[in-house]
């Protein structure tokens, strides 16, 4: 008879999610992933299958953070106050430190995405689920363009959290989110 899982998976892919956010897959080591999660190889394995498996799973963990994020901003706001508000938090996070790691998603598109289908297929699926998180609070407001807007947006701050990577000055990023915002009018 199979032990029960001693561990809350959910806390143990947050662990893993913040290893390879901060290291990116070819810099984390099973070891810091086990020190992370307090799991020995076996229950990692065989909770999550490879490294590999282990790093898609934890994308798809932040990709549905990110969805959560977009909707709570937008939620119950006209457009330009949600937006304003959401990139409000993402500058205030890079000025922070945290968000210094820039978008996980777009780590992975630079690191592994052009070689590696599985990442690249899940990069695509993360980047068009938030599309879809922007254009749905774009669209009740103004059909008009609004896929296109939807688009846009999601190229934006993707650009936005690159841009804060190397340079997390507070006035240079609010410059940045000034003109997406003007890009709306």
């Amino acid at each position: 008879m199979a032990r029960p899982r001693e561990f809350e998976a959910d806390a143990v892919l947050e662990q893993a999610t913040r290893v390879f956010w901060a290291r990116g897959f070819e810099h984390s080591s099973l070891d810091h992933l086990c020190a992370a999660t307090g799991l020995n190889r076996s229950s990692l394995y065989a909770a999550f299958g490879d490294k590999r498996a282990l790093y898609l799973q934890s994308l798809a963990r932040y990709e549905a953070g990110s969805v959560e994020r977009i909707r709570r901003a937008f939620e119950g706001k006209p457009v330009r106050e949600g937006l304003r508000s959401f990139l409000a938090g993402l500058i205030d996070a890079i000025v922070a430190g945290p968000g210094r790691r820039g978008c996980f998603i777009g780590n992975c598109a630079a690191e592994m995405a052009r070689l590696d289908r599985a990442a690249a297929a899940r990069v695509k699926q993360s980047l068009e689920r938030i599309e879809e998180s922007f254009y749905a609070a774009l669209v009740r407001e103004n059909p008009r363009h609004a896929r296109a807007r939807a688009r846009f947006i999601t190229a934006a701050v993707q650009g936005l959290r690159l841009y804060g990577k190397a340079n997390p000055d507070r006035k240079a990023l609010e410059d940045v989110a000034a003109q997406l915002m003007q890009c709306l009018n």
